[in-house]
């Protein structure tokens, strides 16, 4: 066993719609975009992540840029598995080795995820030479990376709002006991962004264009304290078709995500009313925990505050909770035994 321990890396990947991040002995070595961009004449994958990113919606028809994973779950398997494989070799110590080590990984997944789907990323996994595979559940990944003690008889809430899905799930014993996965999260944000941009303003502005405006002053209320400064938008007139430029509020973009965030405010109380009452009491004195990276828009710890009438915490660097989770499950994997599907 001994030798074979040698030749084993342990990796934990947090394979996300938006962005894919892979721990190796504790350290953050991946944190590329998920895409992948593929020639159509050769179908040969030719950029992933960062470099693939810069070519989307700048493409000609020789290339494609292709997003594997769809609502949290892989929807192209080809490339999901071509993009894994170029993101472990790119592990510095992985590297430098001559032969391929065999892996063990762990590797979160959505809560709402079917046994199909659950196939389909061991399957990938298993292509990839990893000898043992264990999955976990994405919240309670966050859960763990947020630094909840997840082990405790206590009940714990937890809302993670990544690319494809917000997993909102309420945590004890290891275990979940009730949770709401929503096909809302940080892609509709951006898809209502444009949409509103060509309604309101005539403007029709690509992802990348809408992923930026969302970054710089996306807000999920009208009332911030420190307001985001306007922000000058470029894309196309709808009606000219001449390129222009036109100046856009914070208070623009939290009417534009209005009907989104309401969506996340529904499931979380739907969540809420389905807590067992002594949970429900421990959640009244802990609060809402929040993960992800659409957390990060503003003034949504407040509206969700205002909603459910409790305190709501934003995970430090809530971008990274998730694999910090999963980090932690890898390093520890026998007190962690229960809460990994194997």
């Amino acid at each position: 066993m001994g030798f074979f321990d040698f030749m084993t890396e342990d990796i934990a990947i947090d394979l996300g719609t938006a962005n894919t991040l892979i721990i190796h002995n504790g350290k953050v070595v991946i944190d590329s975009p998920s895409i992948v961009a593929r020639n159509r004449m050769t179908g040969k994958i030719i950029a992933t992540g960062q470099d693939a990113r810069q070519m989307q919606g700048k493409t000609h028809e020789n290339i494609k840029t292709i997003r594997p994973l769809k609502d949290g779950v892989i929807a192209d398997f080809q490339a999901s598995e071509e993009m894994i494989k170029e993101f472990v070799k790119q592990i510095p110590a992985i590297r430098k080795k001559i032969f391929p080590p065999s892996l063990r990984m762990v590797i979160c997944i959505p809560s709402g995820i079917t046994e199909v789907e659950k196939r389909a990323v061991i399957d990938s996994a298993r292509h990839m030479n990893a000898k043992e595979i264990y999955l976990i559940f994405e919240p309670m990944a966050a859960a763990i990376g947020v630094g909840i003690d997840i082990m405790e008889p206590k009940g714990n809430m937890i809302i993670d709002i990544g690319g494809g899905t917000t997993e909102i799930a309420v945590i004890a014993l290891a275990g979940i006991v009730c949770d709401q996965s929503v096909k809302v999260a940080g892609d509709l944000f951006t898809s209502d962004i444009m949409y509103y941009m060509r309604t309101q303003h005539n403007l029709h502005v690509g992802e990348t264009t809408a992923e930026k405006i969302k970054i710089q002053i996306g807000s999920a209320t009208e009332d911030l304290d420190d307001a985001p400064e306007d922000m000058m938008v470029q894309g196309r007139d709808l009606l000219s078709g001449k390129p222009k430029q036109v100046q856009v509020s914070y208070r623009e973009i939290a009417k534009a995500l209005d009907k989104s965030i309401l969506r996340i405010e529904d499931a979380v109380m739907e969540t809420l009313s389905k807590t067992p009452p002594e949970l429900a009491a421990d959640i009244y004195n802990t609060g809402i925990y929040l993960a992800g990276g659409g957390s990060m828009l503003r003034g949504l710890d407040k509206r969700l505050s205002r909603k459910t009438d409790l305190p709501v915490y934003v995970a430090e660097d809530p971008l990274r909770a998730v694999v910090r989770g999963t980090g932690i499950a890898l390093k520890d994997l026998n007190k962690y035994k229960s809460v990994l599907i194997k």
